[in-house]
């Protein structure tokens, strides 16, 4: 049997769902910026990555380290 406290709860969950829906929505539609230089190795990073891959941090190597790194733990 649903209370009072029930009814809150799915009040909030709901208003919850909507702000965090409106932030996803907000944060896609911002243009992300890529920076010049690799957070990991400092190097240049190319025109065409960052281009490529708006709101890169890494190099395409430092990436790829990152990936596998990635990859070895996701099991």
């Amino acid at each position: 049997m649903a209370d009072i406290a029930d009814f809150a709860n799915d009040l909030v969950q709901e208003r919850l769902d909507q702000a965090l829906a409106a932030r996803a929505a907000q944060l896609s539609a911002m243009p992300l910026s890529s920076l010049m230089f690799c957070d990991e190795c400092d190097e240049p990073i190319p025109e065409a990555r960052r281009l490529a891959q708006p709101g890169c941090t890494h190099c395409v190597e430092c990436q790829s380290a990152d990936d596998v790194r990635a990859s070895r733990y996701a099991r």
